[in-house]
């Protein structure tokens, strides 16, 4: 199906068993709360979803699961995160095998590439397949930036669509609109800033508390694309201390804690990750358990178009 690049995309956790097999039940329950709350499409596989850590055929079940869940009725984008670029365009060609919609594709893994070797190793995974891609750029976490000179030589490729916007540099986004005049969907990719990337034209947001917190997050982004500015700030202010969960190495921990606390989730990860205990994880309840007992009224956002 056609990928719109605009709405409320979440970066679905990858929720396991006490054997640390995966929790398909569980899967599909997030992901129905998911769509129960207005996204507009989901993403498998991704920092959130413990990629380093997934299997290929763990990658498999998950995206047949949320593929025949949704059954067409929103996209299913699997992410690529791999060290070489025939492992990159192999992992292309089995998401197309799998029924996903789309990719998000991030620069090479474990090697710091230099500008030229980012591009083309884009372009060689772009030019593998048919499926429409969003680059993720976080130099933040993955050391890489896609500078916008990078992004030129990218406009060639007219199934590389989309941008996960991560620098954490809010301007950014203009850059990107004026240099590209919307040739590339800009999705803000960290949850502390979506409102301010969201008002600065970002057509969506690929968001990390939405897993436990979906009718909160996809009300914020309607209301702000609607124009009620004051409503969406009023739930954003309560919703920050949360949304800074998304910021910490432990995001994975404290989402996945979160997403147990809202009952749509469990705390079971995947090692070398291991589960919250003592005073961190009494913290992270605590928060939690602030945030719930003032969480707001949502104002009607179901029949705001996405």
């Amino acid at each position: 199906m056609q990928v719109q690049w605009k709405g409320v995309f979440p970066a679905l956790l990858t929720p396991f068993t006490s054997q640390d097999e995966l929790d398909l039940p569980l899967f599909e329950t997030n992901l129905q709360a998911q769509v129960d709350a207005g996204v507009s499409g989901v993403i498998i596989g991704g920092s959130l979803g413990e990629a380093s850590t997934l299997m290929t055929a763990e990658k498999e079940r998950l995206v047949k699961a949320a593929t025949n869940l949704l059954d067409s009725s929103i996209p299913v984008i699997m992410n690529i995160a791999e060290g070489s670029t025939r492992s990159a365009i192999d992992q292309a060609a089995l998401a197309a095998r799998w029924g996903a919609s789309g990719l998000m594709l991030l620069p090479p893994m474990r090697y710091k590439s230099d500008d030229r070797e980012t591009v083309h190793f884009f372009l060689s995974v772009a030019k593998s397949t048919e499926l429409p891609i969003m680059i993720y750029n976080n130099p933040v976490d993955y050391k890489i930036e896609v500078t916008l000179d990078m992004f030129e030589q990218l406009t060639s490729c007219k199934n590389i669509q989309a941008v996960k916007e991560s620098t954490r540099d809010v301007s950014n986004v203009t850059r990107m609109i004026n240099r590209f005049s919307g040739r590339f969907k800009m999705l803000c990719g960290v949850d502390t800033i979506a409102m301010e990337e969201i008002l600065m034209g970002a057509d969506g947001w690929v968001a990390g508390l939405v897993d436990a917190f979906p009718r909160e997050t996809v009300a914020v982004y309607r209301l702000l694309r609607a124009g009620r500015h004051q409503e969406a700030n009023q739930i954003v202010k309560w919703f920050l201390p949360l949304l800074e969960l998304d910021l910490h190495p432990k995001l994975v921990q404290y989402i996945k804690l979160a997403a147990a606390h809202q009952g749509i989730g469990s705390e079971y990860v995947r090692p070398p990750r291991l589960m919250l205990e003592a005073d961190e994880r009494a913290r992270i309840m605590a928060v939690l358990d602030r945030a719930c007992a003032s969480r707001p009224v949502l104002a009607n956002y179901s029949s705001i178009p996405a």
